[in-house]
Parts: structure tokens; sequence; C-alpha cells
């Protein structure tokens, strides 16, 4: 049962997302919850999994919530269930899409979707900076300013053109040390 339950899932997750990984966010946050899989700290833990390790965002998320609640098996399933929708659609959009480019219902619906998007991954943006930033609610202690300069030296190194591989491996080697120092 869980095996369809994990695939239906991702499967509407992948099915009603444009946008990409980080725009699928909200929905994987509220799926995962309505179902009990994990808490919102486990959650952004595989995110930043999921943000470390190579491949898109959105098969290794579904990958990892599947493999955590039913192994292999549900590892599939979930990895299935995302990925099989813009699998389907982006089929279907290559075979139409050079016919009905300068369609006005076409660019209609793409000037609708542009800014949902961008506000579907800022919605997911403040969801999981609160989690980051004030994991125990609002309070200034050492995990907020530890997240706030990991935070604003990855800005840094990433404003200075940095390759985002360095900016990972850097801030993970500075939240390790940290974390041990601070024993957070």
């Amino acid at each position: 049962m869980i095996l369809l339950e994990l695939f239906w899932t991702f499967f509407k997750i992948g099915a009603f997302t444009f946008g990409g990984g980080y725009a699928m966010l909200p929905l994987i946050q509220a799926e995962v919850a309505a179902h009990g899989w994990m808490d919102a700290a486990e959650l952004i833990n595989f995110v930043a999994v999921s943000e470390s390790t190579p491949g898109p965002f959105a098969v290794n998320i579904s990958t990892f919530v599947g493999t955590r609640l039913a192994g292999l098996p549900g590892a599939l399933c979930a990895t299935l269930g995302v990925a099989l929708p813009s699998f389907v659609i982006i089929l279907i959009v290559a075979k139409c899409f050079a016919r009905f480019k300068r369609s006005a219902l076409v660019q209609g619906c793409m000037s609708g979707l542009r800014p949902a998007v961008v506000g579907l991954i800022a919605t997911a943006l403040l969801s999981v900076g609160q989690t980051v930033f004030f994991p125990d609610g609002i309070a200034f202690g050492p995990t907020f300013f530890v997240s706030l300069g990991v935070f604003l030296f990855a800005a840094v190194l990433a404003f200075h053109k940095l390759h985002p591989i360095w900016i990972i491996c850097i801030s993970a080697a500075i939240g390790v040390a940290v974390g041990y120092g601070l024993g957070l």
C-alpha cells in the first residue's frame, strides 16, 4: 500500500508543479506533512542532502523520501511518480510547441505561469529559511548566527561567481567545523 501511496503522491506533485524542483517544495512539504511521513526538520535535512547531491532536486528528494519510507522499492516508486508526468508532458509539448508557440493562448499561459513559479519558489525559500534560521521559533541563539554567517558567506562567494560545487563543499565544511565546535 505504501508503494502505491508513494507513487501516487509524487505523481501528483510531478503533474501539478511547474518551474522545477524548488517550485515543488511547498507541495512536497504539504504532502509529507499530511501523510505524517516526517517532520519539517527532517524534511529540511533531506532538502539539504538533495541539493548537495548530483541530479535533479525533485528526483533526489523523492528518492530520499521513498527510501526512508520503504527502502529501494519505495525509492523506485516515488522517483517514477515524480518523473513520469514531466516525461509525458515534455513529449507532448515538444511535439506541439513549435506549432503553437506564437498562439495568444500559449503566450498568455506562459505570462501567468512565470510569476506563479517565482511565487512558489519564494514560498519555499521562506519556509526553508524559517526552519533553518529559526528551528525552535524566533530565537537569536548560536544556530541562528551560524546559519546567517554561512548564508552570507555563501552569498558573497556566489556573487563572486565561485562555482556552486565549491560553495557547497566550503559551506558543509564550515557547518561541520562550527557544529562540532559549538555542539550544535
